[in-house]
């Protein structure tokens, strides 16, 4: 969570609409916070595991990724198909990596943009396409400690120089909410509160942990953690320009706002600090960018290709598969990065798909035992389509559907519209789930038509001690997933 577009994105939005709007710190972390299932250890001893019961329900369940029940459950072609909002999530994730990247290099370099963008990307593209998961596993060791580092040395700086004064902004530096945008702002809330629960990357590491309580002191505090790191470069971003050595335009456009970071960092420092804290933060945003390009290129590889595509598929032909992926994702993310004229906007979206399609069929199939693969295309469908017609601003795609309170001249929704679209796709996977089985179970369909296969049961026996699976397929009207030899008995979903 913690990256580039994490950090240059908070200074940008905090510099452009004022704190209030900056959300996406807060809501991330209230995503791994208030998302967390508690326990309760004598009297008041609360503590926290990523996503709010979600984490130890899979815990539960013996699962080792957050797909695992969708594949096990729906089949590996309705799961590799769920598998495009983290894509799409991970691609705008790169994207505001990659621009965060640009604007920190076009400021050490004084060179274009659009050129720092490109040179860049093409770094992260070449030492991730060689050194592939060795490369990102070195580079993220120390991802966060250049990032903590750059910060902790410039901080003290930028808070002491006299252009920063937040008395001077204290009437515009939280920003003010329009009566009329209140409800688009509680559904960007919603969206980045529940859009970070299912992420891949949380559960990689929360079902990574030994213990449950490693699991919920590590979710806390890394959740701590990424709210502290938020805070300088909020503050950096309200800076008087008018005050500093910055010689371009003041106040500084909507369009550069992306640069205030390493702005400040160039302006507000010594020189010998500017230079250290930017080289830093650059080091550090380009392991986000080799990481997050490879692991939208590892899931193209191994969850659709391999799985769907060429199930057969050789050692060296994934190899080449993920080099070309490689290529794709970063060529794509690079393209993203240059049109988009928001690093905070691109964060932001990276959650959007995550929220609208993801969240409710991660919710309904833990919860729902009689869920099917025919609920969970129809939902999918459903969200994904109502998406795409309701437009994107930072992708410049015009609204097909025009909510209640369209606002035409600033061409964006004031309707809660991701939160309205989440809804539907929830209520379509619950009631087409339900109406097929009722249709197959009482025979009114034959089951031959069953093309998706929802009217099986799935059998998993776990080997603890190791990582492998034993999985039968027998055809059986009972639709469950039970997991035999878990430490809780058998569980079903």
């Amino acid at each position: 969570m913690v990256g580039g577009g994490y950090i240059n994105g908070s200074a940008e939005s905090a510099a452009r609409d004022g704190v209030l709007y900056t959300q996406a710190p807060i809501g991330y972390c209230i995503s791994l916070i208030f998302g967390n299932f508690f326990d309760l250890h004598n009297l008041f001893h609360i503590i926290f595991v990523a996503a709010l019961f979600y984490a130890p329900k899979m815990r539960g369940e013996g699962f080792i990724t957050m797909f695992d029940p969708f594949q096990l459950k729906y089949g590996k072609k309705m799961g590799g198909l769920l598998f495009i909002p983290q894509i799409f999530g991970d691609l705008f994730w790169s994207a505001a990596v990659l621009a965060a990247l640009g604007a920190t290099i076009s400021i050490i370099l004084d060179i274009n943009a659009t050129l720092a963008i490109v040179i860049s990307s093409a770094v992260a593209i070449f030492y991730t396409f060689l050194g592939g998961l060795y490369s990102v596993a070195y580079t993220d060791v120390i991802q966060l400690l250049f990032i903590a580092a750059g910060l902790v040395i410039a901080f003290p700086f930028s808070l002491t120089h006299s252009a920063v004064d937040l008395g001077r902004v204290a009437d515009t530096w939280l920003g003010t909410i329009p009566k009329e945008s209140i409800a688009s702002y509680i559904d960007v809330y919603l969206l980045c509160i529940c859009g970070g629960i299912p992420w891949q990357a949380i559960y990689q590491r929360v079902l990574a942990c030994r213990t449950v309580r490693v699991a919920q002191v590590s979710t806390l505090i890394a959740s701590v953690f990424a709210l502290l790191m938020a805070v300088p470069p909020i503050i950096m971003g309200v800076a008087d320009w008018n005050a500093t050595n910055y010689d371009g335009p003041v106040p500084i456009p909507r369009n550069m706002t992306s640069f205030i970071l390493p702005l400040a960092l160039n302006y507000l420092s010594p020189l010998p600090i500017a230079i250290l804290g930017i080289g830093a933060m650059s080091a550090a945003v380009m392991s986000s960018a080799d990481s997050c390009i490879l692991s939208t290129s590892s899931v193209l590889t191994k969850n659709i290709y391999q799985d769907i595509i060429r199930p057969k598929a050789s050692e060296k032909e994934l190899v080449w598969v993920l080099r070309i992926s490689i290529l794709i994702v970063g060529t794509l993310g690079t393209l993203i990065a240059i049109f988009a004229d928001t690093i905070y906007g691109l964060y932001i979206l990276c959650s959007d798909l995550m929220y609208v399609v993801l969240f409710p069929q991660l919710t309904i199939i833990l919860w729902m035992s009689q869920s099917n693969s025919y609920g969970s295309l129809a939902g999918f469908v459903v969200s994904f389509g109502l998406r795409l017609l309701s437009g994107e601003p930072v992708l410049g795609l015009a609204p097909a559907i025009e909510y209640y309170g369209y606002d035409a001249a600033r061409g964006t929704q004031l309707f809660p519209f991701r939160t309205f679209i989440m809804l539907i796709g929830a209520v379509c996977i619950v009631a087409v789930s339900l109406l097929t089985n009722f249709l197959f179970m009482r025979g009114f369909i034959p089951r031959r038509y069953d093309f998706l296969k929802c009217l099986r049961q799935r059998t998993i026996s776990m080997r603890y001690g190791t990582k492998d699976r034993e999985l039968q397929e027998i055809e059986d009207p009972d639709v469950t997933l039970t997991l035999k030899g878990s430490q809780n008995g058998s569980n079903a979903i």
